[in-house]
Parts: C-alpha cells; sequence; structure tokens
C-alpha cells in the first residue's frame, strides 16, 4: 500500500479554481469517510484551507488512488474531469510525506511560517480521525507532521514576524488607503479569521469596526470582545455607505456580496470601498470588482506581501527545511521498515508453533509436576524463543530501514518461511490472497508484534 497526496494549491491554481473543490470545515469528517468508502482507498484524509485542498490516502497503487480521489471531488462537487485535472498534482510515497511535513512547518504557505496552517492540520486529522477514515499508516503520518510543524517553530524563527492572512490583508488595505487612523471597517463573518483581522485592524489604528454576521447571536460576542458593533446581514447595505474597507471572513459555499448590493453603497463616493476578501470559496462576486469606486482584493491578491515575507525569513526557512529532511528521514526509513512485517510475522508464528508442538510432547513427562509449575516451563520455553528472535527481527528492521531488500530476501531464504507468507509462482509477491480487510488485519497485528519485539 502507498501514501499519497493528491491536490491542488495556490502553486497551481488561482483561487477561482480552488473554491470550487473547497470543503467547509464542518464537512471535513464526512468528506474523509466518503473518501475512504472509495475502491481502493483504505485510509483517507482531507486538508482544505484558502491555500489547498489535499486528499492524503492510502492506497493499493498510486496511479488507481490518483484517479479515485480526482473522481471523488468531481462527484462531490458535481464538476468535470476537465475543469479539475489540469491544476491537479499527485505525490507519492517519500515525497508526500515531505510535503505534509513543509505543510504543517508553514513552509507551503503563500505566507511563509503562518501561524494558522499548523492548527488547520491538527484539526483536519481530527475530524478524519474522528469520522474513521484514518487507520494505523495516516494516524502515524500526521502525528508526525504536526511534531515536525511544532518543531519548527519551536527551534526557528519562521514565525518571528509573520502574517497571517489577515494581517497581511489589513497591510494590503494600509498600502491602498494611505494609512489606517481612523479608518471605519466592517468586517463580515464572525470566525477565527474575522477575529483575527479585527484584531490586527484595531493595533493598526481602525476607529470604528463593525462586525456582520448572518445571525446576530454570533456576531454580538465578537463585537463585544473587541469593542465593535454588531449587525445582522439585512443591516450590510446600510452600512456599507458609511465604512471605508469591507473584509470579508465566511463559511459560506458560495458568494454573499453581489454587485446589487454594493452599487447603492459605493454610488458618488469620494474615496474607495476597500474591500478584502480572504475567504474561499470567496464571499465577494467577481463582478463587485467592477464597480466604480470599488477596490476588490482575494487571498491570492496577497502574494507581493508573502513574496517580501519569504526574501525576510531566507535563512530560518533553510533551517526548517533541514528540520522537515530529517523528520521525513526517519518517518521514511519507519515505513520502509515495515516491509519486513510479513516476514517477522511468519518467523514468529513458525518459532511458536514449534514451541506448542515441543510443549505437546514433553506435557506426559511432566505429570508429576503440578499446574503451575508446567506453565512455569511453558513460560520459559517462550521467553527462550522470544529472546532467541529479538535480534534477528531488530537486524531485519534496520537492514529495511536502508532499503537492504537482498537482505531480506536472503533472509527470507534462510529462515524458509515461504510458506507461511504465501510466496509461490503465483504469487510472487509473498502476500496471501484472503481480502483486503483481512490481509490489513493481520498486517497491522504482525506490525504490532514487530514494534515490540524490537523495543520500540
Amino acid at each position: 500500500m502507498d501514501i499519497l497526496c493528491v491536490g491542488t494549491s495556490h502553486r497551481t491554481a488561482p483561487v477561482e479554481v480552488r473554491e470550487r473543490v473547497a470543503f467547509l470545515e464542518s464537512r471535513l469528517g464526512t468528506a474523509s469517510a466518503l473518501l475512504r468508502a472509495r475502491e481502493g482507498i483504505h485510509e483517507a484524509a482531507l486538508v482544505s484551507t484558502c491555500n489547498r485542498t489535499e486528499a492524503y490516502v492510502v492506497a493499493d497503487d498510486p496511479a488507481t488512488g490518483a484517479r479515485a480521489v480526482v473522481d471523488f471531488w468531481c462527484d462531490y462537487h458535481g464538476l468535470a474531469r476537465a475543469e479539475v485535472e489540469p491544476y491537479v498534482y499527485a505525490l507519492e510515497g517519500t515525497e508526500a510525506v515531505r510535503h505534509l511535513f513543509r505543510v504543517a512547518a508553514g513552509l507551503d504557505s503563500m505566507l511563509v511560517g503562518e501561524a494558522q496552517i499548523l492548527g488547520q492540520v491538527r484539526e483536519a486529522f481530527g475530524a478524519a480521525r474522528t469520522a474513521q477514515a484514518t487507520g494505523p499508516l495516516l494516524d502515524s503520518l500526521f502525528r508526525h507532521a504536526i511534531a515536525a510543524g511544532r518543531r519548527v517553530r519551536q527551534q526557528t524563527g519562521i514565525e518571528r514576524g509573520s502574517l497571517s492572512v489577515p494581517a497581511a490583508a489589513v497591510n494590503l488595505a494600509r498600502q491602498l488607503l494611505g494609512g489606517l487612523a481612523g479608518r471605519r471597517v466592517l468586517v463580515l463573518g464572525a470566525g477565527e479569521m474575522a477575529e483575527l483581522t479585527v484584531r490586527h485592524l484595531r493595533e493598526a489604528g481602525c476607529g470604528t469596526v463593525v462586525v456582520c454576521n448572518r445571525t446576530l447571536e454570533h456576531a454580538r460576542p465578537l463585537a463585544d470582545r473587541l469593542g465593535g458593533v454588531a449587525i445582522r446581514f439585512d443591516e450590510l447595505a446600510a452600512h456599507l455607505k458609511q465604512v471605508d474597507i469591507l473584509v470579508t471572513s465566511t463559511a459560506a459555499p458560495h458568494p454573499v456580496v453581489e454587485a446589487e448590493l454594493v452599487a447603492p453603497a459605493v454610488a458618488g463616493r469620494r474615496d474607495p470601498l476597500v474591500i478584502v476578501d480572504i475567504a474561499v470559496p470567496r464571499d465577494v462576486h467577481p463582478a463587485v470588482g467592477a464597480l466604480p469606486g470599488v477596490r476588490l482584493f482575494n487571498v491570492d491578491d496577497l502574494e507581493a506581501v508573502s513574496e517580501a515575507a519569504r526574501q525576510a525569513r531566507q535563512a530560518e526557512i533553510a533551517q526548517a527545511e533541514s528540520i522537515v529532511a530529517e523528520e521525513t528521514e526517519r518517518f521514511s526509513a519507519w515505513l520502509r521498515s515495515l516491509k519486513v512485517v510479513p516476514l517477522i510475522t511468519a518467523l514468529r508464528s513458525r518459532a511458536e508453533a514449534v514451541v506448542e508442538e515441543e510443549w505437546r510432547r514433553a506435557l506426559p513427562r511432566l505429570h508429576r509436576l503440578s499446574e503451575e509449575e508446567r506453565e512455569a516451563v511453558r513460560a520459559v520455553l517462550h521467553a527462550v524463543v522470544n529472546r532467541l528472535l529479538h535480534g534477528p527481527i531488530v537486524r531485519l528492521k534496520e537492514i529495511a530501514r536502508r532499503e537492504e531488500a537482498v537482505y531480506v530476501e536472503a533472509a527470507r531464504t534462510l529462515l524458509g518461511v515461504d510458506e507461511e507468507l504465501g510466496a509461490g509462482p503465483e504469487n510472487p509477491s509473498g502476500t496471501r490472497d484472503r481480502g483486503p480487510q483481512k490481509s490489513r488485519s493481520d498486517f497491522w497485528g504482525g506490525l504490532a508484534a514487530a514494534e515490540s519485539e524490537a523495543g520500540r
């Protein structure tokens, strides 16, 4: 089985494409479970942010797995393959591992070192795991990725002075208006991004801050915490006439700010209404940008700010990349060690069978011993076998970690366990054809035993 990453991001697709394959945060778990149910997919986890939509899966075959992911996206969002495929990348094995580690570390973000991405990766993993869409491989992969992202932030200064998407949006507004002191701001949305935006606006010296949401109950707590005013969505048009900046950050699956809503608010304005849409899917219909008196920007327009952040952090980026490379190799070595799990399982099974056979033969000669004494003898036999197997199992795992396949094959031949592995002319890979679910169960049971023996 292979670990795959199939995705599209700000590096390969504009926002108008990314928004069409984005998943609502509240639906990530359910969508991951639906993806796992696809043929050939054994584990799945979806990561969807303003910069990317990526599927991490464990699949029987890389090509089949990649097609299954794209087919799922198309079916889920009602798209044709031709609308998606030109923007999709597929990574497998070590490259998929390295990519997720870079994502968690903030190295693949539009704004290098952004603080939000590590939490978004953690939440995506939690949603998929709660929905029982992940399994042992992805559980381990995401835990290692989160640990790698945390280590990068602890051991480098990549986050020092870093820009989040909300902070970049505020900087963009400052550049357009020549300063924010006393400016009136309307924020559409009441989630985390909206709150971060309001905080940055307040720190930049903005005056009145209005928080708008579809339900007043959701807008009021944020407005109260930040000294703003809460309004309902049906009051948006009236307040647009009174503000200088509109920042939108909702979880709506389609535009909620149309040209018909904005046009009356900008009629006869002396200064432009600056609209910064940091939502994906976008909150503001592109037609709004064509209105006289409007300057409309979306997340892709923050790229210039991103490049400035990258140039300022070259040394920290190099150190972070080194950490990612180290963590990737560590995880990849563990993945390689799994190749000998069937061999270790077969070796243990044969040893245990020999112990039980010899125990049955010895029982008639042990009739004078008490039950407790006989069990003690049996325990000694098993302990001796475990001690004898421990060294070879550790060596086998080390050989696999170094990708010395010839020695693994030699061990198979010397130990004579081909029958237990089910190898033969019709099954040269040495895996028994017993159905995918039972095979996975046997594999992970063997892994647990192998890890225990190796003293992990």
